[in-house]
C-alpha cells in the first residue's frame, strides 16, 4: 500500500500528543514492554535471524531511513540535523534507498526543476511503498498542494521534532507540523543549534546563523517557506562553533537566505557575529561567509573589508545582482540599483586584493527589454565574474511575478544560453599559473582522481590523493588551471599545516552527542533489544499477547458502538414523544 493512504488522517501531530502528553522520544526512554506486531507463520519456515526484528515490526527506532535533500546549504544543514537526531534514536541512515523503509524528502521550492524532482521523488517512493515524510520549502510554503495529500510534513522550523514525525508516520499516521517557533510572541530562528547531527561532510560544519529575510523579491517563493529575518543569538552561534572544531572540523560556512542581514532584529549585525566567531578559529582552519545582498552590507563594508582580509576568513563573498537593469531590479523589488551593486564590488576588490565576488543572473524576468539584458552582458563582461550563477526565469506559484506579463520561453532559454557563451569566454585562473599557494584540502573530486582543495580567495585547487593531506592545509605550485579549477602540486619542501584541533568524526557518525544523551539513550535501545530478544525467543507468546490485546481492543471498540447507537435511540425517542 503507498504510504500516501494512512490509517488516520491528522491535521497536526499536537492532535495526537499534547503539551502535556509525554512526547514519542520521552516514551522510548520510559517505555518498559514492548509487544511488536507478529503475522502468521509456517512454524518449519520461520528462521528469523536473531539481530534483525520481525519484518512486520512496527516499532519505531529500528527502520531504515534515506534522506534526500535539494537545494542550498542551508537546506543541507537542515538535512544533516534531521539524519543525526534519527541516528541518536536508533533508526539507520542508509545511502540506498531501495532498502530503506522510509524516506525523507527535503525539498526546495527556488526553481521549477528542483521541485519537479521533489514531486517525482514522492510519486516512485509511493509507487515503491515506501512511508514517507516530506520537509523543506515546498510543502512548507504550499501544504495544501495536490500531490502533498495524505502525506506527513514537516516544517522548516520544526526539523527538531524529526523524531516524532518518523516515528508516527511508521505507525500508520499522517501528520503535519508546520507551525513557527516563537519566544514570548517574537519569531525564533528556528531548532536549536546544538542538536545531533551527521555532517555530509566530516571536515566542514555548516551553520545557519538566521532564518528568513527582510525583502519582498516578487520572484522569490522561499519567502513564503522561511518568513521575516529571525536570528539566532551570537554566544549560540560561537558555541556551536566551537563545538564544531572540538569534533575535527577544519571549515565554516556560514549560511542563511540573506546573511548580510543577520543581527538586524536582535539589536547586533553581522560583523559583530563575525569578529567573535575569528576569535575561536583554530590555525589551520578557515571560515566561509555565505551569501549577501547589496543593501545589507553597503553600510558594513569598512568592517566586512577588514574581516575578509583575515588570515582564517576566506576573501570570498557571493552578491547576487539578478540583473543590470535598473528598471528590472524595481519589478524584482530588489531594494537596490546597479550603482550600489557596484559600489559594492568595487569597494571590496580595492580593499581586498584577489577577492571572489560570485554573482546570480536571472535570464528572462517579466518586461526584460532587449536592452535590459544587453546591460547585463555588459555587467558580466566588465567584471568578469569567477563564478557565475545563471537562471532561467521560472514563475512560481503564489508570487506576484507569476502573474506579470512573461517573457516568451524561447527568449528565455536564448538570453539564458548567450550569457553563458560570455560566461565560459573568459578563462579566470590563466593567470595564476606558477603560483605558490596554500590550500585546505577537504574533500575528495567527483571522479575520484584527486583531493579537492581552495585557497585564500576560495577559488578550486586539485592536489594529489595523498590521504596525509586529508583535513590539512599545504603549500602548492600551480601547474595548470581550468574554467573552474587550478591543479597544483605540492612542493618538495611543502609544510602541512594541521588545524590544532581534535582528530574528525569518522563519516556518518553523530556529531554533538552529551554524555547525558549517551545515557538515555543506551537505556532505550538496550530496552528495545532486550524486547525484540523476547519476541524471538517466544514467538507463540508475543502472539498470544497480540491476539489477547486485538481482543480487548475489538471487544472496546463494539461496546463503543452499541453506546453510540443506544445514545442516539434514546435522544430519537425523547424528540419524537415531546
Amino acid at each position: 500500500m503507498p504510504s500516501a493512504s494512512c490509517d488516520t488522517l491528522l491535521d497536526d501531530i499536537e492532535d495526537i500528543v499534547s503539551q502535556e502528553d509525554s512526547k514519542p522520544q520521552d516514551r522510548h526512554f520510559a517505555r518498559k514492554h514492548v509487544v511488536p506486531k507478529v503475522r502468521r507463520r509456517n512454524t518449519q519456515k520461520y528462521l528469523q535471524d536473531e539481530n534483525s526484528p520481525p519484518r512486520d515490526s512496527t516499532i519505531p527506532g529500528i527502520q531504515k531511513i534515506w534522506i534526500r535533500t535539494w537545494g542550498c546549504s542551508h537546506n543541507n544543514s537542515d538535512g544533516e540535523y534531521m539524519a543525526g537526531q534519527l541516528a541518536a534514536y536508533g533508526y539507520k541512515i542508509t545511502e540506498n534507498a531501495s532498502e530503506a523503509d522510509l524516506w525523507l524528502l527535503n525539498s526546495c521550492t527556488v526553481k521549477n526543476p528542483a521541485e519537479d524532482h521533489f514531486r517525482n521523488s514522492i510519486k516512485k517512493a509511493q509507487e515503491e511503498n515506501k512511508k514517507i515524510v516530506l520537509a523543506g520549502c515546498v510543502p512548507q510554503a504550499q501544504p495544501r498542494q495536490d500531490y502533498l495529500k495524505g502525506l506527513s510534513i514537516i516544517g522548516v522550523q520544526q526539523i527538531d521534532r524529526v523524531v516524532e514525525v518518523v516515528e508516527e508516520t511508521i505507525k500508520g499516521h499522517s501528520v503535519r507540523l508546520l507551525s513557527q517557533k516563537k519566544d514570548n510572541g517574537k519569531r525564533l530562528g528556528g531548532a536549536r543549534l546544538d542538536l545531533p547531527k551527521i555532517r555530509r561532510n566530516p571536515l566542514i560544519e555548516i551553520i545557519s546563523i538566521n532564518t528568513g529575510c527582510l525583502n519582498a523579491c516578487t520572484y522569490c517563493k522561499t519567502k513564503h517557506a522561511r518568513g521575516n529575518l529571525a536570528s539566532y543569538p551570537v554566544d549560540e552561534l560561537v558555541d556551536r562553533a566551537k563545538q564544531s572544531f572540538q569534533e575535527g572540523v577544519c571549515e565554516i560556512w556560514l549560511t542563511s537566505e540573506d546573511t548580510g542581514a543577520y543581527g538586524r532584529d536582535i539589536g547586533t549585525s553581522l560583523p559583530a557575529l563575525l569578529w567573535k566567531l575569528v576569535e575561536v578559529i583554530p590555525e589551520g582552519a578557515m571560515l566561509r561567509l555565505g551569501m549577501t545582498n547589496p543593501p545589507y552590507i553597503l553600510e558594513h563594508l569598512e568592517e566586512m573589508a577588514k574581516i575578509l582580509n583575515h588570515p582564517r576568513v576566506y576573501a570570498f563573498l557571493h552578491i547576487p545582482v539578478q540583473s543590470a537593469s535598473d528598471t528590472v531590479l524595481m519589478e524584482m523589488k530588489r531594494e537596490y540599483c546597479v550603482a550600489d551593486f557596484k559600489r559594492v564590488v568595487d569597494f571590496l576588490k580595492d580593499k581586498v586584493p584577489g577577492i571572489t565576488i560570485a554573482t546570480d543572473i536571472i535570464c528572462g524576468f517579466p518586461g526584460e527589454t532587449d536592452q535590459d539584458f544587453q546591460e547585463t552582458v555588459k555587467l558580466v563582461e566588465e567584471y568578469k565574474f569567477p563564478s557565475l550563477f545563471i537562471n532561467q526565469f521560472y514563475p512560481r506559484p503564489g508570487t506576484p511575478a507569476a502573474k506579470m506579463e512573461q517573457v516568451p520561453a524561447q527568449v528565455k532559454k536564448q538570453r539564458t544560453k548567450d550569457l553563458s557563451q560570455v560566461f565560459h569566454s573568459y578563462n579566470p585562473y590563466d593567470h595564476k599559473i606558477g603560483e605558490r599557494q596554500k590550500v585546505l584540502v577537504t574533500e575528495e573530486s567527483f571522479d575520484s582522481k584527486f583531493y579537492v582543495a581552495h585557497n585564500r580567495f576560495y577559488e578550486q585547487v586539485l592536489v594529489p590523493k595523498n590521504p596525509t593531506f586529508m583535513g590539512k592545509m599545504v603549500e602548492v605550485n600551480v601547474y595548470e588551471s581550468g574554467k573552474h579549477f587550478m591543479k597544483g602540486q605540492p612542493v618538495s619542501d611543502a609544510k602541512v599545516y594541521a588545524p590544532s584541533i581534535s582528530k574528525p568524526l569518522a563519516k556518518g557518525e553523530i556529531s554533538g552527542l552529551t554524555e547525558e544523551f549517551r545515557n538515555r539513550l543506551g537505556n532505550h535501545l538496550n530496552s528495545v533489544s532486550r524486547t525484540l530478544d523476547a519476541t524471538q525467543r517466544d514467538p507463540a507468546s508475543s502472539r498470544m499477547a497480540l491476539q489477547l490485546q486485538r481482543l480487548h481492543q475489538d471487544c472496546a471498540l463494539r461496546m463503543s458502538v452499541v453506546l453510540a447507537l443506544f445514545a442516539f435511540l434514546f435522544a430519537f425517542l425523547i424528540k419524537v414523544y415531546n
